[in-house]
């Protein structure tokens, strides 16, 4: 892996391709000081008291996925990344259907980061928060039945009583974060920023993750370009209601790796 941007002349190591360990990953993704985000609440500033990073990967022509999974558009490098920014957050945040389609899992504790979460007064692994308006979700999964740190559920006010009690019993906890049936997402970001979970990390999917920029929440945005041709009906990395004028975000860092680029770009 090479660093592309930014380039620190007295660093050259930098533009060697070798494989980065994971603490020289983490400084790089490491989440700004609280005081870039914490506080206030006032949502048209964009200061949600939380800071909503999003993880994304991408074809050269723009597919989110490839057969309904992301997987296929990823590297061994790329799941490295991955790794590292989970290892980082305080809780991943997540769509319903990805949680279906990518069967997942309760994110797992790891020794490599164990000091560093420690020393920010992190649990040993982040908690799943999966967004989700009709609650049809398998609450048998392990994703409810064994995780480290409880999986968390974000609905509406009017979701199905059968289902809250269903998703409590599994031992999720079940937090209100929109009118009627509809999901707020800016009532997601709030509410978790409110139980101290204010190093946010969504993996989307497309569908969340548009909800989210239409929202002006997204405060930055980690995508990996794969050097792949999908073609295809996938959708983009951002799908649902359009903003009213494009947002501006910065490049942060770029690495490559094999072909693929792990671009990082922060909101201005």
């Amino acid at each position: 892996m090479r660093r592309l941007f930014p380039v620190f002349p007295d660093l050259p190591a930098a533009l060697d391709d070798r494989e980065w360990g994971l603490d020289e990953l983490a400084d790089v993704y490491a989440y700004p000081e609280p005081s870039e985000y914490a506080g206030g609440g006032a949502v048209d500033a964009g200061r949600t008291g939380a800071w909503l990073r999003a993880n994304m990967v991408t074809s050269l022509d723009g597919a989110a996925y490839h057969e309904g999974r992301s997987q296929p558009l990823s590297c061994a490098a790329d799941m490295r990344i991955f790794g590292v920014l989970r290892a980082l957050a305080d809780a991943v945040v997540v769509g319903a259907e990805t949680v279906r389609q990518e069967g997942y899992r309760p994110a797992r504790a790891r020794e490599a980061f164990q000091a560093r979460r420690a020393a920010l007064g992190q649990p040993p692994a982040p908690a799943i928060a999966v967004v989700s308006a009709g609650l049809t979700l398998d609450f048998t999964a392990p994703l409810f039945t064994e995780p480290l740190v409880p999986t968390l559920v974000l609905t509406g006010a009017s979701a199905p009583t059968e289902r809250v009690a269903a998703a409590r019993a599994a031992g999720a906890e079940v937090i209100v974060a929109g009118e009627g049936a509809r999901v707020d997402p800016v009532r997601v970001v709030t509410a978790l920023a409110e139980r101290g979970f204010t190093r946010l990390l969504t993996e989307g999917g497309p569908t969340l993750l548009g909800q989210f920029t239409a929202a002006g929440v997204l405060d930055e945005l980690c995508l990996s370009l794969a050097p792949l041709v999908a073609a295809g009906d996938a959708s983009r990395i951002a799908s649902g209601p359009p903003v009213t004028a494009p947002e501006r975000f910065v490049l942060a860092s770029v690495m490559e790796e094999a072909g693929f680029l792990f671009t990082r770009y922060r909101r201005t």
